[in-house]
């Protein structure tokens, strides 16, 4: 699933994690809106979670998926498997085109409308149309610097908005630590 106009990215580093996104919407070819807030603080700011896709489709999910951490609260894998079942399963969810990463102080996962859940190994994962992009430049910084993981984030994205036409550099950070 390819998603446009955006960039999410999570990096993992020394008991710390850090999610951020930019904030472009677009609309075919067309910038709709540049500082849309693709981050949200759920479960009274435990777990933290970032979207790409369609904007209505993510905001559906992260719904659901608040509704199963109320269900299993502190544990966002069981969570994030209940969301991932019923996802596949129901007629309607089923069409949504959204991807979602959320995190805790613990966990890292990336959640996919195929009923993926992964828990990236190296703590980083990276979702939408600059996620490559996003990704390298957080390996890279992760392996040459010393710089915190809200850092790492904020200059990837920044990186990946100066490749991927879908990603702006109106950046948002969340860190959890």
């Amino acid at each position: 699933m390819k998603s446009h106009s955006t960039t999410i990215l999570s990096v993992r580093r020394g008991g710390r994690v850090a999610i951020g996104g930019d904030g472009q919407a677009t609309l075919g070819t067309t910038i709709a809106k540049s500082d849309v807030r693709k981050i949200r603080k759920l479960l009274d700011g435990q777990v933290i979670a970032g979207f790409a896709g369609s904007t209505a489709d993510a905001f559906a999910l992260m719904e659901r998926f608040e509704g199963r951490l109320k269900d299993y609260p502190g544990n966002i894998t069981r969570a994030s498997i209940e969301l991932a079942k019923e996802w596949r399963t129901d007629r309607a969810l089923r069409k949504l085109e959204a991807m979602m990463i959320v995190v805790s102080k613990s966990e890292t996962l990336l959640l996919t409308g195929n009923g993926d859940v992964i828990q990236p190994t190296d703590g980083i994962a990276a979702i939408g149309s600059g996620g490559s992009y996003a990704l390298a430049a957080a390996k890279a910084l992760l392996a040459h610097t010393e710089l915190t993981p809200d850092r790492i984030v904020y200059e990837a994205l920044r990186i990946a908005s100066e490749i991927d036409i879908y990603t702006n550099s109106n950046i948002v950070v969340e860190e959890l630590s």
